[in-house]
């Protein structure tokens, strides 16, 4: 961030945040809903939002202006052992798309998979019709590795999607299963670690 950047990337706090992130998801939720599940109603309230931000083994960064969310990017999904993998989804706000936002998120939230969570390897998977999602992942350096067939169901249907992954780094296979200091919720000292949060 500079001094004339709005915009701070930070790991979501589950004691604080799921007001902003509740309104943010439902300011968005027409904009959303081709590339999304059906939700239900309790989903875009801040309750519904503290416990997904509390829920284990799912890690989410907040892209804030002011106060209000603007975009996160959420890594879900982790296994670990010889995998040592996850998923990524992320998503921006209508009003705030087309500014670099969704490639600074990534970027984020791969530093936070890799060096707060000690993970090898991140999945994405966008719609095929998706081309702006895909120049996202492939700008961060995620390669496509296939189609899979109907494979989430959003907006009512099964649908196929397009599949990218980035390995992180080449070191070795490491046997903990989980990092040595371990994610902290809330903890936002490098603004690499992340916060919990599906």
């Amino acid at each position: 961030m500079t001094s004339d950047d709005p915009y701070v990337i930070r790991p979501a706090d589950p004691s604080r945040d799921a007001p902003a992130l509740a309104a943010a998801l439902a300011r968005n939720r027409a904009a959303m809903r081709p590339f999304e599940p059906h939700r239900a109603d309790a989903y875009y309230t801040a309750e519904g939002q503290a416990e997904r931000l509390s829920a284990p083994g799912c890690f989410m960064w907040l892209v804030l202006e002011g106060g209000r969310v603007v975009g996160s990017a959420t890594l879900s999904g982790i296994v670990l052992g010889a995998f040592r993998s996850c998923s990524l989804g992320y998503w921006t706000d209508e009003e705030h798309r087309g500014r670099g936002l969704a490639p600074r998120m990534v970027e984020a939230a791969c530093r936070g998979a890799r060096d707060g969570l000690g993970l090898h390897r991140v999945q994405a998977g966008t719609l095929l019709g998706n081309t702006a999602s895909q120049r996202v992942l492939e700008k961060c350096g995620f390669e496509p590795i296939g189609v899979a067939p109907r494979y989430l169901g959003i907006d009512g249907a099964w649908r196929d999607h397009r599949l990218f992954q980035r390995i992180l780094h080449d070191d070795p296979p490491k046997s903990s299963t989980w990092p040595e200091q371990g994610p902290h919720r809330g903890d936002r000292g490098s603004g690499d670690r992340p916060g919990r949060a599906p």
